[in-house]
């Protein structure tokens, strides 16, 4: 092999390692930065809130959190199933005094999102849309809260088949059949 030839292989060869050490270092780095961020798949964001009344009242109710979690409600509960309308906060918490899941999401949710929510929904549970949320869907039973990022967001799952049994609430399991249909009274919280 001539000199000429020899110095172009030792060049490819140079070449080929650098290129070698050069992608070696600059992928792993790109790999992180296209790596998606990790899901959250426990329970932790959960609020908790405690020693809330269960006591009936005729009156508006100013809940703190929405949709309620909790406290004074009305006497009359609503059929458990899937809402077009936002339902009475008063009525909506007579059904979580009977360990019933409520699912609100954002009234400008997309219908294929809203599709996705109603598919999810247990057989004891309520889907409405709620103005004023701080998240696009928000989970709740007695005295527990959950703000998912949207329809798809797998912590929803989780918290139906952890605390969608009704053991948070004082009368668990409760029917939601015989509910009122609402709006009850347009004294009571409705949007």
């Amino acid at each position: 092999m001539s000199r000429g030839s020899r110095l172009a292989v030792l060049a490819v060869a140079l070449l080929g390692v650098l290129f070698v050490m050069t992608a070696a270092t600059v992928l792993p780095q790109v790999a992180e930065r296209l790596r998606p961020e990790p899901v959250d798949l426990t329970l932790d964001a959960v609020e908790v809130f405690e020693d809330l009344p269960t006591t009936h009242t005729d009156e508006a109710v100013e809940y703190p959190t929405e949709p309620p979690v909790g406290g004074p409600h009305a006497g009359e509960w609503l059929d458990c199933g899937t809402y077009d309308e936002q339902v009475p906060a008063e009525n909506l918490v007579h059904d979580l005094e009977h360990g019933t899941v409520v699912i609100a999401h954002d009234p400008d949710l997309g219908a294929d999102d809203v599709a996705r929510l109603a598919e999810l929904l247990p057989q004891n549970g309520i889907l409405t849309p709620w103005v004023g949320l701080d998240a696009p869907v928000v989970v709740v039973v007695w005295e527990r809260r959950l703000a998912l990022t949207g329809a798809d967001d797998p912590r929803l799952e989780l918290f139906i088949a952890e605390l969608g049994n009704g053991e948070t609430a004082p009368e668990p399991r409760a029917s939601c059949a015989g509910g009122i249909e609402p709006p009850r009274d347009p004294g009571l919280t409705q949007v």
